[in-house]
């Protein structure tokens, strides 16, 4: 089943309900903190903040922050190709439709720590946000576009083939449109997917200069102010890869609408 045909609609979004919920919830993680009152065991926003700036005000941080963005992001992009063109390729070849599904159905239902711990056996720490971002990606992308194609219209299909459309025209005109829905929902969906896995990958993998190490250290060594504060960045940093992904692709759909 998709998970989702189509995209937020900002305007029923309403910025004040927005701000007064993030005021709340900060309301409430402050009186936590006060209850607690002690930093080691829970750190609060104020601190937190504070902690953000000033890692954010460091070349070192930056640099982080990028290294695990370009890994999980090159594994995300890697898994929408792979996953679209094997989805294409079990559409049409039921050999390869029988081959393939008990292996995505074995992807879909292994927690991803078993696959971390599994592929750090082979694969170099450094590499592993990539494979694991990948992995958790590629079936999502294979099971919606499979079944886009699976919904194509078969009336639109027969007067493509009456009318002798090439290949290509039929692809463009027909199939396109019909698979653009569940290969929305499967982008903005595996976004997400894909930013945890690889963080977790990291955590895990603890390689060099990303942020996985940075929340594994702050950990083992009781850090606290850190660990929210790395928390803090991975939360901001997956919602500014989502609004970024729903924009790249509400641009693509509104330049697609005003074609002729």
């Amino acid at each position: 089943m998709m998970i989702s045909t189509t995209l937020p609609d900002k305007k029923k979004q309403n910025p004040l309900s927005k701000l007064l919920a993030a005021l709340i919830l900060l309301g409430l993680w402050q009186l936590a903190a006060m209850a607690i009152g002690q930093e080691i065991l829970f750190v609060s926003p104020a601190t937190t903040l504070s902690r953000i700036w000033e890692l954010g005000r460091t070349l070192t941080f930056w640099e982080t922050v990028a290294r695990s963005c370009l890994r999980i992001l090159l594994g995300f992009c890697l898994a929408v190709g792979a996953g679209t063109v094997l989805a294409v390729l079990t559409s049409f070849v039921p050999l390869l439709h029988s081959l393939f599904s008990p292996l995505i159905g074995i992807v879909k239902a292994t927690p991803v720590s078993s696959f971390i711990l599994l592929a750090l056996v082979w694969i170099k720490s450094w590499n592993l946000s990539i494979f694991i971002s990948f992995l958790m990606v590629l079936p999502m992308v294979w099971a919606n576009v499979s079944q886009g194609i699976e919904a194509t219209d078969a009336k639109l299909l027969e007067v493509a083939r009456l009318f002798r459309f090439s290949w290509w025209k039929t692809l463009w005109k027909v199939y396109l449109p019909s698979v653009r829905p569940y290969f929305v929902a499967a982008c903005t969906t595996g976004m997400g997917f894909a930013w945890k896995s690889g963080i977790a990958a990291e955590v895990l993998g603890t390689p060099r200069g990303t942020i996985g190490r940075e929340l594994y250290n702050a950990k083992i060594y009781l850090e606290t102010p850190d660990l929210f504060a790395w928390t803090a960045v991975v939360v901001l940093m997956s919602v500014l890869i989502e609004k970024g992904m729903l924009a790249l692709l509400n641009r693509s759909r509104r330049r697609k609408g005003g074609r002729p």
